[in-house]
């Protein structure tokens, strides 16, 4: 059954949303599940001030989402889910399941958010620099985007639109899977050294063609029928960041077609990077 993402600000009311939609999913007899930095018992200061500890957070939430995915039940990811290539790894999750999926984006200014922080108990607080961080780093949901579609945007004073929620979840039909979804079985002992190899070669084509390339070219790669859009010139930590979060998906569901690899990364960037 679907999955409901969560997104917003840090102390935004993302958790306060995500138990009114429960109750009122419950009410209607369907067993819903919330899954969240609060259900792993993190300490969110340890983790959003460490980029190593904040990757394997993301990695834990998307395992523990995919175990609770299945044909009965509601999955409700209860998290910041600001980094818009997370949440394109979440839509090509929900895609290998075959299952609708919605985003809800908490929208509150970083003052307010900033408020509702330092109502918390002590030991519940994000410190200010985390907090000051994590505003910085927000990508908001934009609902041109396939993995951020359909968007409810809900303010402090708004109601929830939980009827249309409904709707969305239990009347849309699941987005079609395609090859860099489904799940296949390894068939070559030589696919993880050639995933290692052709991103790596990616990455290395990418940073020589900015050399003379300027934000608005199209990029040309090894093995590729894809192009990169450029949208900004490159650095290698963001690109090292993306091809890590490509390579730990595609380690979870490898492609048989080996000659894909590169076809795939590209349009895993573009998606990323737009």
């Amino acid at each position: 059954m679907p999955l409901v993402v969560m997104c917003g600000l840090p102390c935004g009311g993302k958790s306060r949303r995500a138990l009114e939609l429960k109750e009122h999913l419950e009410q209607k007899g369907r067993k819903v599940y919330i899954v969240g930095d609060h259900v792993l018992e993190v300490d969110r200061n340890s983790v959003y001030a460490d980029s190593r500890k904040e990757k394997d957070l993301r990695g834990a939430l998307r395992a523990e989402v995919e175990r609770k995915l299945n044909k009965e039940d509601i999955v409700i990811l209860d998290s910041l889910n600001y980094i818009k290539g997370y949440r394109y790894e979440l839509f090509c999750l929900i895609k290998h399941a075959q299952t609708p999926h919605c985003l809800i984006h908490c929208l509150t200014s970083p003052d307010i958010s900033s408020s509702w922080n330092q109502d918390r108990p002590q030991d519940e607080q994000y410190t200010q620099a985390v907090f000051d961080a994590l505003v910085q780093r927000f990508e908001a949901p934009d609902s041109r985007n396939r993995w951020d579609s359909p968007l409810f945007t809900v303010q402090k004073d708004d109601l929830l639109p939980l009827e249309h929620i409904s709707n969305a979840i239990f009347h849309r039909k699941a987005p079609p899977p395609n090859q860099s979804t489904q799940t296949q079985p390894l068939s070559s002992t030589n696919f993880l050294h050639e995933l290692d190899k052709v991103t790596q070669d990616v990455v290395t084509a990418i940073l020589s063609a900015q050399k003379t390339s300027v934000p608005g070219d199209v990029i040309m790669v090894p093995g590729a029928t894809e192009r990169l859009q450029l949208p900004r010139i490159l650095n290698m930590l963001e690109l090292r960041r993306l091809r890590q979060q490509f390579i730990s998906y595609t380690k979870l569901h490898p492609n048989e077609n080996i000659s894909q690899l590169a076809n795939m990364f590209v349009q895993y960037l573009n998606q990323s990077l737009r």
